[in-house]
């Protein structure tokens, strides 16, 4: 991540996949710069992923909190 929030390419997507879904994680959040390492995962991992490209870290927050901040207003 740069200074600026934008999310910066990493190594290694196929593994990173692989060990979510060994995990039992069901949303992943990946740089969009490397959508294109998609093409080396196997598609039963893909199949069980929900892969999201992202350029921006504060549009991650943004999704990843979403949820939780519905369900604590919805037990409020």
């Amino acid at each position: 991540v740069t200074l600026n929030g934008r999310v910066l390419p990493i190594g290694g997507v196929k593994q990173k996949l692989l060990a979510a879904q060994r995990a039992g994680l069901s949303t992943v959040f990946i740089p969009a710069r490397n959508e294109p390492d998609l093409d080396d995962v196997p598609a039963e991992v893909l199949a069980a992923l929900e892969v999201k490209p992202m350029t921006d870290v504060a549009d991650i927050i943004a999704q990843a909190l979403e949820p939780a901040a519905a369900a604590a207003s919805a037990a409020a």
